[in-house]
């Protein structure tokens, strides 16, 4: 029997073929283009771990309880779930450029891949990537028309859709003005409350809330209470990922985390350094405000002595089990939901290693 992931992929490769060999004849544009958005999707799209998409799903299956989804049913929620995955997408490809991020996935970023039309591999995608962004994001009111346009609940996805993309572009805003022009660092913007308000919009919303609320709305669950309460656990439980994130790009392998992390030299208001500057003393501050946010090892180098020194690997040991255990007891404090549905994101992100 196929997993879900192979279930879930069969999916992307009817979603591709729909956008690919019955949506773009009808422009009657070269070949070349739909070369393009072949790769562009193929690179970008279904190479993750898919636990966004993957959720609406299994969300979907918990609110269902005691019998088992529909073909349809299922259908569906993949089609919704490959919709996550295209916003990821967009944002990742915008991100990359935003962050001059070198990997993601373990391949270069797809704006650092080589032009398809270049005459060497010097000759890069570049900021032609800014609009490929754009075609991702609006392949997914592509997808949910042709999927969705007869559904009672049509427009109440595309406002989901939209609403978490806003806020998701907020939280982004958020993040690239924590950082000053011209190389400045001032260390007074890295606050825990800063770095929460920045978590919670860029990725909390679209990661935790977006699958559970579009598996709600598959199951005709619109009560706004209900919502709330999700929100309650599942935006916490974005905060508690993005730490993770946060700890993994300072210590995680390269080649298992799948980029190159480079919060210190991206002068990011991390968790790392929100954690670094409430426990650094006078003179470990001195050398944060040096050397933290400068682009070369050796300033690297003396940011993670620091980061040693304050037993930052600690904290956040202490941090990740206390923020479990809160998560666990306010999850079986829940009545409104199937436990099982925040149980079962919890489970794909305690003590992950990627």
């Amino acid at each position: 029997m196929p997993s879900d992931r192979e279930e879930f992929l069969s999916v992307f490769q009817e979603i591709a073929s729909d956008i690919l060999e019955r949506d773009l004849p009808q422009h009657h544009f070269p070949e070349y283009v739909t070369t393009w958005i072949r790769n562009l999707l193929n690179e970008n799209v279904p190479g993750g771990k898919l636990n966004r998409g993957l959720s609406v799903e299994h969300s979907l299956r918990q609110l269902v309880e005691g019998r088992q989804l529909t073909s349809g049913e299922s259908f569906k929620a993949r089609v919704l779930g490959w919709c996550i995955e295209l916003l990821q997408a967009f944002f990742l490809v915008a991100d990359d450029i935003m962050d001059s991020s070198v990997t993601r996935r373990g391949k270069p970023c797809w704006y650092r891949q080589p032009h398809p039309m270049g005459n060497s591999p010097s000759e890069t995608i570049g900021t032609t990537a800014i609009n490929d962004s754009f075609i991702l994001e609006s392949l997914i009111y592509r997808v949910l028309r042709r999927h969705f346009r007869e559904e009672p609940y049509y427009a109440d996805i595309c406002d989901l859709f939209h609403d978490v993309t806003l806020k998701t572009t907020y939280g982004q805003l958020l993040d690239l003005t924590s950082n000053l022009p011209g190389g400045r660092v001032d260390l007074s913007l890295f606050t825990l409350d800063n770095y929460y308000r920045i978590v919670k919009y860029k990725t909390a919303f679209y990661s935790f809330q977006l699958p559970v609320a579009l598996a709600m709305l598959l199951a005709g669950l619109r009560s706004t209470a209900v919502n709330d309460a999700a929100d309650a656990i599942l935006l916490p439980m974005g905060e508690y990922f993005q730490i993770q994130d946060d700890f993994l790009d300072c210590y995680g392998a390269p080649e298992v985390i799948g980029k190159i992390g480079r919060d210190i030299e991206e002068n990011k208001c991390s968790w790392l350094i929100c954690q670094a500057l409430l426990h650094a003393s006078p003179d470990q501050r001195a050398q944060l405000e040096e050397h933290y946010g400068r682009d070369a090892p050796e300033h690297v180098v003396v940011v993670k002595k620091i980061f040693a020194d304050i037993n930052v690997t600690k904290i956040f040991k202490d941090y990740e089990e206390s923020s479990y255990q809160a998560l666990v007891a306010r999850i079986q404090q829940t009545h409104c939901l199937p436990r099982g549905v925040f149980l079962d994101f919890l489970s794909k992100i305690y003590k992950r290693s990627l």
